[in-house]
């Protein structure tokens, strides 16, 4: 019951002000706003302002505490005639709707440099860079001939700058099991070196693979340090994200690597295990996670009505309403059997 509440309290957080976003930039736009709701379903409280107040919009909380929205009127054409023309979405500027659409990303991501910078502060951080902290003996990267203060910039061609990088890419599904590591020294000079991990099995009979390299265990705090850990975390984040969504595509990750909310129950309820460092480093990552998600061209996401805009700055004339209408409609039929997909995965993941 605990992990429940917590990943509603964390998904709560994440959705509200994602949407706060989107309702902030949609009243200072002048764009109507019918609804600003936190969960989805039957509603089970409602709140209405006062009418000197001359706010219309209806403030609620809904049964089911997954999801949110912001209900703006004329999100793709005119669909009420008791609004002025001048009040919907679709009439706005280019800018205008732009800057409504990208509102919800960017305060995800403002939220999550915020969450780093407070954990960074109050328990400081360890080393960001690919620096090798630890070599322990009889593994493939002590026998190499790497040494603890090199660096890794470079592994299967990819180009590495902190450990997460370094993480996601030796997790890349790799055919030969040869790793090339671009390797500098701390004398300054580069060399290339071919290792092959070692596999052992783990206590569940898993195979795992071993090279035997680990990151410095020096703590770094201070303000000024926080500040730097929340935008070089961030930054990491979003370059992370960036590889594992083109391994998908490409095939180098399997979409059995995704997660949806089962998965994150499983997830929420092994990081509260380790403190509230780690659930606000969670809370953290799943910000962005949402951010960068809808920030995907595709439609439905934020980013697939942006693309729309730009479409309609490029043509000089915009994409007609039903036409767009449908592919926005295709478009979320098509993650809701993507998200039922990834839901089964999890499940049997249980069993």
């Amino acid at each position: 019951m605990t992990t429940l509440l917590l990943l509603i309290l964390i998904l709560g957080l994440l959705i509200f002000v994602h949407e706060l976003g989107h309702y902030i930039f949609a009243k200072k736009t002048g764009v109507h706003v019918y609804e600003f709701a936190l969960g989805m379903g039957p509603q089970i409280f409602s709140y209405k302002r006062k009418k000197e107040k001359n706010d219309p919009t209806i403030y609620s909380i809904r049964l089911f505490p997954i999801g949110g929205f912001c209900a703006m009127a004329g999100e793709v054409s005119e669909d009420d005639d008791k609004i002025k023309k001048s009040e919907f979405m679709c009439n706005k500027s280019k800018l205008e709707r732009f800057i409504v659409l990208i509102a919800g990303v960017s305060f995800n991501f403002i939220l999550a440099i915020i969450l780093l910078f407070l954990q960074s502060l109050i328990w400081g951080h360890y080393e960001q860079q690919s620096i090798i902290g630890y070599v322990p003996e009889d593994l493939p990267i002590a026998e190499a001939g790497i040494e603890v203060g090199d660096k890794v910039i470079r592994l299967n061609g990819y180009k590495i700058d902190t450990w997460d990088k370094l993480n996601v890419v030796l997790n890349l599904k790799n055919k030969s099991n040869v790793y090339d590591f671009k390797i500098e020294k701390k004398d300054g000079t580069i060399k290339n070196y071919k290792i092959t991990p070692k596999l052992e099995k783990d206590e569940e009979g898993n195979e795992v693979i071993k090279f035997g390299l680990g990151a410095e265990d020096t703590k770094y705090t201070g303000f000024f340090s926080a500040i730097k850990y929340a935008f070089t975390k961030f930054w990491s984040i979003i370059s992370n994200m960036t590889l594992i969504i083109g391994s998908i595509f490409t095939g180098k990750l399997q979409l059995s690597n995704l997660t949806g909310p089962v998965g994150m129950y499983t997830v929420v309820g092994e990081t509260a295990k380790y403190g509230l460092q780690n659930l606000i480093y969670l809370t953290a990552y799943l910000s962005v996670n949402l951010g960068f998600i809808n920030a995907i061209p595709f439609p439905a996401f934020d980013g697939g009505r942006i693309l729309f805009i730009l479409i309609e700055a490029v043509t000089k004339k915009k994409v007609d309403t039903k036409i767009e209408g449908i592919i926005h409609t295709v478009g979320f039929v098509l993650l809701m059997i993507l998200m039922v997909y990834i839901t089964v995965q999890d499940i049997w993941k249980l069993f």
